[in-house]
């Protein structure tokens, strides 16, 4: 069986980098083995999953289900994810009649599976901005000071000085500690953190989007400082 491959980021940052591409490929590549599928083509896009019109934005994943659809074969992705959280735009790529294969789930993916994920998908991607929106205002109830304008250092000034020194990294994670705490809280892994961050709109100190890695040395950081429970 011919497949095409279809790897996607969602931030620029995380393109130019290769973050996340790699283990994407990884996953493809042990899984293509496993099942002797040859995939006939790699796709890779930089580019929001959110959104309903996703797909007018997506242009590499719009080819892969055009050369999917020639190739009479699946599209191969690692996780749903990387497709939607929107059960809408996953419902609309489904009536293309082009197979996904999820391959953290196996050839056993079939499209009502997909439809129950990107339900539960979406459904926690909104409980994450309203159960974090709850903890910060309970915290700001605390008398906890949150938000930007808490911030000792701008992330332009950060980024601008090159390297931000030690006392400017201290300010900014002092800064975003009631965000992160019910983040980390809430969510129990650093990765999850990270997204509720992000569905927040909170920027790390480099005005980026967080990610595990980024949340867990904030976290260490104010571990360093004893302002972490």
């Amino acid at each position: 069986m011919n497949a095409v491959a279809y790897c996607r980021v969602s931030t620029r940052e995380q393109g130019e980098s290769g973050l996340g591409l790699e283990a994407q490929r990884t996953a493809i590549e042990a899984f293509a083995q496993r099942e002797g599928i040859t995939v006939a083509q790699w796709l890779t896009e930089v580019e929001t999953g959110k959104g309903n019109d996703a797909l007018d934005r997506r242009p590499k994943l719009a080819e892969a289900l055009r050369q999917a659809k020639k190739l009479r074969g699946p599209v191969l992705i690692s996780k749903l994810d990387r497709l939607s959280r929107n059960v809408h735009f996953i419902s609309g790529l489904m009536e293309d009649r082009v197979e996904f294969i999820v391959t953290e789930w196996g050839r056993q993916s079939n499209p009502f599976v997909l439809h129950m994920y990107a339900a539960l998908a979406q459904q926690e991607r909104q409980m994450i901005s309203e159960r974090t929106k709850a903890g910060l205002a309970a915290a700001k109830a605390q008398g906890v000071k949150l938000g930007s304008s808490a911030r000792a250092p701008t992330a332009v000034q950060l980024e601008n000085s090159g390297k931000a020194s030690s006392a400017r990294s201290d300010e900014f994670v002092k800064s975003v500690q009631a965000e992160l705490r019910v983040a980390v809280e809430d969510y129990n892994t650093y990765e999850r953190a990270a997204d509720a961050l992000n569905a927040r709109g909170i920027r790390t100190a480099r005005d980026k989007a967080w990610e595990r890695r980024s949340v867990s040395a904030a976290v260490k950081r104010l571990k360093k400082l004893g302002m972490w429970p």
